[in-house]
């Protein structure tokens, strides 16, 4: 262990990581057990990780179907139509949905055909309604048709043996209908990773409490659990542990014995009575991975590994623990997961006022979204970590990147949106 994270040491920030620096030696020092396969059924595979890839066996659609309510043709039987002087084709027949076409069509003939109709043979076109004049035996074209006009083309939608789905993909619902479309009716995915939530503190106090003062109610385990369910993991909530060695370390004991991994808050300071560090080094190599990071908020997180068990230390004050957990540790807990660490994409929104951030620093700033004209607008919300209620008046937050230090109002920026 470096000097930097031993016990005693301050933060000194001219070593302090990049939180992309932190994930990177964290990845680089522990390697998580690979999670078993389950099979769910479909209903129930959302949110969970995909354990192989997902293939289409066949193409999609299979074959040529109308994008339009009209008529199918060949295309070559319309050129040169205008309205005053249309081509004239015979009505021979209607398509039904689900339902094979009656036959293949002839020069001079034209079926009718509803959108998402199978085109019959020698078609490669379909005309819409309103491009047409219809009688009951014949209809009269308006305008011409180009082959592969108003039609989707086997294959077009998805090709045979194309991975649909990868897995490590986490499932979201409009994936579902997809697996569905694949004709899959249990998806194999990978188990959930057993997450223990533990909070430390002299000062938290069960949430039926009424707190004293200097007292909170323990509300970061909730929301932290919340969070780690949403990113897949099962969880389970530790007692509480308080501002001692001995009982800090029976719960971090405890909770690695019982689960794969430990996600803490409070104690990661650097200060008397913040034993966190101290106790994770003494539970095994490789110990303490980093222990700071050059961010706001967040600056007193720990990423620890005991063998192939992860603990997370958060910060106390929620604000920064949910920041933290959201933009850094998930990485992690993909990994735990089996998942890939492609975060969901941000939104593009238009930046109300500038953010003034530190060089050098990254810094992630809670933003509210409204609407404006055809623009999403992103406003900045005052950064207070030890606020509880700041993260659920916003929508999500922005990131301040560290060789800027700076983002200006009117930029258009990437907004993270909050679970």
């Amino acid at each position: 262990m470096s000097d930097a994270l031993l016990p005693g040491h301050g933060f000194d920030a001219e070593v302090l990581l990049t939180p992309e620096e932190a994930v990177a030696r964290a990845l680089g020092a522990w390697r998580p057990v690979a999670r078993a396969i389950e099979d769910v059924a479909l209903s129930d595979a959302v949110g969970r990780v995909l354990a192989r890839d997902a293939r289409a066996d066949a193409p999609i659609p299979s074959y040529p179907r109308s994008t339009m309510d009209g008529y199918a043709v060949r295309a070559a039987d319309t050129v040169g139509a205008r309205p005053d002087d249309p081509r004239r084709l015979m009505l021979v027949g209607e398509i039904r949905m689900g339902a094979a076409p009656p036959g293949p069509l002839r020069a001079g003939e034209a079926m009718r055909i509803p959108t998402g109709g199978v085109l019959p043979e020698e078609s490669d076109a379909v005309v819409p309604q309103e491009h047409v004049r219809a009688g009951d035996r014949s209809i009269d074209m308006l305008a011409p048709v180009a082959a592969g006009e108003f039609v989707t083309q086997p294959g077009e939608d998805l090709a045979r043996d194309e991975v649909v789905l990868p897995a490590g993909h986490r499932l979201r619902a409009v994936d579902i209908g997809l697996l569905a479309t694949l004709g899959w009716e249990r998806v194999p995915v990978r188990m959930r990773p057993l997450v223990g939530v533990l909070s430390t503190g002299d000062e938290v106090v069960p949430v039926g409490s009424e707190p004293g003062i200097g007292q909170v109610r323990d509300s970061n385990r909730h929301v932290v659990g919340a969070i780690l369910y949403r990113l897949g993991a099962s969880v389970l909530q530790l007692p509480h542990a308080g501002d001692e060695v001995g009982e800090l370390e029976r719960a971090l004991r405890d909770g690695l014995a019982r689960c794969d991994a430990v996600v803490l808050t409070g104690g990661s300071s650097v200060g008397e009575r913040d034993l966190t560090p101290r106790v994770i080094a003494g539970l095994g190599e490789p110990g303490v991975l980093v222990h700071g990071l050059k961010v706001k908020p967040g600056k007193p997180t720990i990423l620890a590994a005991v063998g192939q068990q992860l603990i997370i230390g958060l910060p106390g004050n929620p604000t920064s623990a949910v920041t933290i957990l959201l933009a850094v540790a998930r990485h992690l807990i993909d990994a735990l997961a089996g998942a890939d660490t492609q975060s969901a994409p941000p939104l593009m929104a238009r930046l109300a006022e500038s953010i003034r951030g530190r060089r050098d620093w990254t810094w992630y700033v809670p933003v509210s979204l409204r609407s404006q004209g055809d623009e999403t607008v992103a406003v900045p919300r005052q950064l207070r970590s030890s606020h509880v209620a700041l993260l659920s008046r916003a929508d999500g937050y922005v990131r301040v990147a560290p060789e800027r230090g700076t983002l200006d109002a009117g930029e258009l920026v990437p907004v993270h949106q909050l679970p």
